[in-house]
């Protein structure tokens, strides 16, 4: 793996009886990547991964805890016991710390992104933090008020990059159409616009938004929301953004058949970014294309933020098997934004001032 040099990355543990410390040590067996790596987490739980992982198989590919850049938070002795491969209030209240310092040190300029490990909403609230998921916590402590959960992917068969938004993000199914508002749309579209301009370089990409319910609604006949607002909405938002090409509200059944044959090489022609309205309607199509290639970004932050698509799996802890694809293709993707918004920045500060 190669990242660029003039990136400082700040990698977060996540729940230490998780598959994080795992993931992270695999990820970073490449000695050039784990230079650029500074791992917010306990050295003891690494040592300890990285011994089970010898004792497993000698010949595993992984990095040893001795040669990484580590801010050690050891276990508090309040938080209780963590046990591998057991999620609970103490491995909850340890992945929330490894966040809260990484977080408040990247806000202070000492890094330019944020890589987090897989976390437990569970155990945070059994922690006594009660926040929907991580995206959320970055978002109120770097004082973000505009925020998106981001999912990218580039296929191995094409090369093309699956770039998609949520409306909405971790709410129950039934709150959704109360969420979903011409307000909130706008927000999430004005985010994804800006995304694929600043960080993927396309100035007039082209756009998909599924609608809703079954079939966009059928013309009413299966719900009412695009023909109540949705249609009027986008048709506003093709006003206000001329040089964006804006297709929907298209049925979520039939949105991610042309992507899906792009992603396997069946075409050639795709989107440039997609915008689905709740959790399952956009992961769902992610994950069965993607699962081992995905990456989780949050934006609209001060910095760059990105998650492996996967979560904690506690069931295959200790066993050696846990893949590290996904946490290797948020480091890369980390690093090539984090260098991609340091060489705009240079380039704006560069530029004549316009009067």
């Amino acid at each position: 793996m190669s990242l660029d040099r003039q990136s400082k990355l700040a990698v977060t543990l996540g729940d230490p009886a998780g598959i994080g410390p795992e993931v992270i040590l695999k990820a970073l067996a490449d000695p050039a990547a784990a230079l650029m790596v500074t791992v917010f987490g306990s050295r003891m739980i690494l040592q300890q991964t990285y011994d089970r992982l010898r004792s497993i198989d000698r010949a595993t590919t992984a990095a040893n805890p001795a040669t990484l850049n580590i801010i050690d938070i050891e276990p508090d002795s309040k938080w209780g016991s963590i046990v591998p491969g057991v999620g609970n209030a103490a491995s909850g209240a340890a992945s929330f710390e490894y966040m809260e310092k990484a977080i408040a040190r990247t806000l202070a300029g000492e890094f330019c992104a944020i890589v987090t490990g897989p976390i437990s909403k569970t155990c945070w609230q059994a922690a006594g933090y009660n926040y929907p998921g991580q995206t959320e916590l970055l978002a109120e402590r770097s004082k973000s008020q505009r925020f998106g959960m981001l999912f990218a992917a580039t296929s191995p068969h094409s090369g093309w990059t699956l770039v998609t938004l949520l409306a909405t993000t971790h709410i129950p199914l039934r709150q959704v159409p109360e969420a979903l508002t011409p307000e909130l749309l706008s927000e999430k579209l004005e985010l994804l616009i800006e995304c694929l301009r600043e960080d993927f370089g396309i100035e007039k990409p082209k756009i998909a938004i599924s609608g809703l319910n079954p079939h966009s609604g059928e013309n009413g006949k299966l719900g009412n929301e695009e023909q109540d607002w949705m249609i009027p909405w986008l048709k506003a938002q093709r006003d206000r953004f001329p040089q964006v090409q804006l297709d929907g509200p298209i049925p979520p059944d039939t949105m991610w058949v042309k992507p899906a044959k792009v992603w396997y090489g069946l075409a050639s022609l795709a989107h440039d970014g997609y915008l689905a309205m709740y959790h399952d309607q956009g992961l769902i199509p992610v994950k069965l294309m993607a699962f081992d290639k995905a990456v989780n970004t949050t934006i609209g932050l001060p910095f760059v933020r990105t998650s492996p698509d996967h979560g904690t799996a506690f069931d295959i802890v200790g066993q050696g098997i846990a893949d590290a694809s996904s946490m290797t293709a948020a480091l890369q993707l980390a690093a090539q934004l984090a260098s991609r918004r340091a060489a705009v920045k240079i380039g704006l500060q560069n530029s004549p001032t316009i009067t």
